[in-house]
């Protein structure tokens, strides 16, 4: 079935939609499989107006029936207004953000439906398009086989299978297989798995997948089917991470490079045993705000954060400006806000408020008295934005904090 964002909308699909948060990435490789089941994510849009933006776009497309060159048109406005630079021609890159994301969420809606139904119509039929210009040999071939749907082949067969593709499937029942002539279903074909090198252009490098034979990197997964079973990401980072929950999230990637190298501190230690409220006010201070009036600032990728009393003040209101006795090192977290080493993004699940969201770590270390010292912010995002959940100067591995979508890297 060619791609038609008129035929395409239905309860199911735009609710996967609309669980979705968005997340920022530097490439594709970002997020993976079915971390697309949690996350809404454009290829290199790293900042949250842009991802914002597109985001409105498609489901746009999606609940009003934009065509592709409708899209187009608001693909050329969002450029513009944000001044992206991506890769890829126009035209190319316009189709994969509509194509990928109108079939990936139809074929998440169809899966829920298909599920439903399980019970009436147990099997499910493949079909492939003929409407592709450039049909995959191993799709033809598996057009119209009839497999059980528990059968592990759809674990890594269930459409859509590569960029492009428009495969679907459809449900059967017993009844419909005997007016076929069949007594009962296929044999599905054996799974040969092949390894494929992704990310050779990624600012984190390049890593070698798994995929099946016929299938395109990261679409060796059923859309829709994690969140389906479960609205919290699957996975726990390992060991937990610095300034979290202890929940579970994702993506849990880690990087293969180290830190930049620790910079001199730049600024000296406070003075121990101030009042809490006097280390609040150092740090901000250095962003121009006080405990009675926050400030919004833009941290080094231009995103706007709120730095206000918040990082300071525990749910009942009290200071908590000397957790992990950070109080001497006030300054030293505020320059790491304002030029962190990294800045990681990640979706987590938050236990307090029974939802998941969207924290950003902003990462540093300093040589203090002739030592390596990491420093760590967080903030999360809210209806009104980024604001500040806390920041302190970890006791573990400062590697432990680096997990997520890296974001940014100091340039040495």
């Amino acid at each position: 079935m060619a791609v038609s964002a008129v035929s395409l909308p239905f309860r199911e699909q735009n609710e996967f939609l609309r669980r979705k948060l968005n997340l920022p990435t530097e490439s594709w490789t970002d997020i993976y499989t079915r971390e697309h089941d949690y996350a809404f994510v454009v290829a290199g849009a790293n900042r949250d107006e842009l991802v914002a933006d597109f985001r409105q776009a498609v489901e746009k497309a999606i609940t009003g029936g934009t065509s592709l060159e409708e899209f187009r048109r608001e693909f050329d406005a969002i450029v513009a207004r944000h001044g992206w630079s991506y890769n890829g021609g126009r035209n190319w890159r316009s189709r994969v953000i509509y194509e990928t994301n109108l079939r990936s969420s139809y074929m998440a809606g169809r899966y829920e439906q298909l599920m439903a139904v399980r019970e009436e119509r147990p099997y499910w039929q493949y079909i492939h398009s003929d409407a592709v210009e450039h049909p995959r040999p191993e799709h033809e071939a598996w057009n119209g086989m009839i497999l059980h749907w528990s059968d592990p082949w759809w674990q890594y067969h269930f459409p859509i299978n590569a960029w492009g593709c428009q495969c679907s499937v459809r449900a059967l029942s017993q009844r419909d297989l005997e007016r076929m002539g069949k007594t009962g279903p296929d044999t599905a074909p054996p799974i040969v798995m092949e390894q494929r090198i992704i990310g050779q252009r990624s600012p984190n490098g390049p890593r070698v997948v798994e995929v099946p034979k016929g299938i395109d990197p990261g679409f060796e997964y059923v859309p829709g089917q994690s969140r389906l079973n479960s609205q919290i990401p699957p996975e726990r980072p390992d060991p937990p991470l610095p300034g979290s929950t202890g929940g579970p999230g994702l993506p849990n990637t880690r990087p293969s490079d180290e830190l930049p190298t620790p910079r001199p501190a730049p600024a000296g230690l406070l003075p121990p045993n101030l009042p809490a409220q006097d280390y609040a006010e150092a740090f901000l201070q250095a962003f121009g705000a006080d405990m009675d009036t926050p400030v919004v600032f833009r941290d080094v990728l231009g995103e706007r954060l709120v730095v206000g009393s918040e990082l300071f003040t525990n749910a009942k209101g009290q200071l908590k400006s000397m957790k992990n006795e950070r109080g001497p090192f006030m300054a030293l977290l505020a320059a790491a806000l304002r030029l962190p080493d990294e800045i990681w993004a990640r979706v987590e699940w938050h236990h307090g408020q029974k939802k998941a969201v969207v924290r950003r770590r902003y990462v540093a270390q300093y040589l203090v008295e002739g030592e390596s010292t990491p420093m760590l912010a967080v903030f999360e995002l809210g209806v009104d934005g980024w604001s500040g959940v806390t920041t302190f100067r970890p006791e573990q591995d400062i590697n432990d904090m680096r997990v997520g979508v890296r974001l940014y890297r100091r340039e040495e």
